[in-house]
């Protein structure tokens, strides 16, 4: 696979990387022979992050032997504190196996709160300096849901690497986010490519974003399959048509301000409501037969009407989504989708 400069560091990563979140769902030999398989089609870029469960842990095994020139990992700290964030870094180097990450970064700086504990005294950035400086770190990164704090946090001068949530449908960070990385010579990581797993096309999706030659895209796979089809994409690129085009601002239409990048940010909910779930019902509805869609979330969907409103959730959502609003849609089209199964199931 093609290898490009990640922004101005030394770094050759493959044109596409890969994400550690769903691997978190697959037992520990599934998931070692997935990012093994992963490995095995050329792809050298790996992104994880040390609240992702056991992620880190099944990666470390999966690249046990690899030569560690061969890889670019990259992971994350939720820390604000130096103390902490020099914790986390350390169980990360643990846990993948490795002496040093080549990125690490501050995750999810999207807030303003955020951002001024981290850059505070004996804040978490002055323990990535510190990580820097003893080679535990080769290069430090940050990602964010905020692309104005991104922007800010970019121009800062303070980072080589940038993750933001960019694809086909979620473009905030096309127009000024996307070239101002170019410019800056600062990495750009796509987070979210197939709208995290709201868009099932990966070929509009990966095709749309590899037009920016200095981005690697990021998406999370469970099955081989997935990245195979992803990889062909990458090694034989074709332009978009106009007819694709039109299906992906059909699909922009469609999505609008309802959708729920999955980020789960806005969780826990205090009344146990799974919220990035409901809100994914269509997805769900698409991608699995009734029967099987009924099995995984009527129990989740059940709890909706537990809903206070007392927006919680709202406060918490980087995008601003009127979620309590938003629940009680997504249920009646849950009901009215269950009205196709036998009339014994209770709606």
């Amino acid at each position: 696979m093609e290898r490009i400069r990640f922004g101005r560091t030394d770094l050759k990563v493959s044109r596409i990387a890969m994400g550690g979140i769903p691997i978190m769902r697959l037992s520990k030999p599934e998931a070692v022979r997935l990012v093994q398989r992963v490995l095995d089609l050329g792809v050298n870029f790996i992104d994880t992050a040390t609240g992702y469960t056991d992620s880190e842990e099944k990666i470390g095994e999966a690249i046990r032997g690899v030569p560690r020139e061969t890889l670019v990992l990259a992971s994350k700290s939720p820390a604000d504190d130096r103390t902490t964030f020099l914790q986390h870094l350390d169980r990360s180097l643990k846990r993948l196996g490795v002496d040093y990450i080549d990125i690490y970064q501050l995750h999810n700086v999207s807030t303003r709160k955020r951002y001024d504990a981290v850059f505070a005294p004996d804040g978490a950035f002055e323990g990535l300096m510190e990580a820097v400086k003893a080679g535990k770190v080769r290069y430090p990164g940050f990602s964010s849901h905020s692309v104005p704090l991104a922007i800010e946090l970019m121009k800062t001068g303070k980072f080589s690497s940038v993750q933001l949530p960019f694809n086909c449908i979620d473009t905030e960070a096309e127009d000024v986010a996307v070239p101002l990385a170019k410019e800056l010579g600062i990495g750009f990581i796509a987070m979210k490519p197939m709208g995290g797993g709201m868009l099932d096309n990966a070929s509009l999706a990966i095709r749309y974003l590899l037009r920016y030659e200095h981005i690697v895209p990021d998406p999370g796979i469970e099955r081989i399959e997935e990245m195979k089809e992803i990889v062909q994409l990458v090694n034989h690129p074709t332009p978009l048509t106009e007819s694709e085009w039109k299906k992906i601002e059909s699909l922009r239409k469609e999505v609008g301000s309802e959708w729920c990048h999955r980020c789960d940010y806005c969780q826990p909910c205090p009344e146990g409501i799974q919220i990035s779930s409901v809100l994914s019902v269509k997805s769900f509805l698409k991608r699995m037969p009734l029967e099987r869609a009924y099995q995984f979330l009527n129990e989740t969907m059940r709890k909706v009407p537990s809903c206070t409103e007392c927006r919680t959730c709202v406060s918490r959502c980087p995008y601003d989504l009127s979620i309590p609003e938003l629940l009680k849609k997504n249920l009646r089209i849950w009901d009215e989708a269950l009205k196709a199964l036998n009339p014994g199931v209770n709606t």
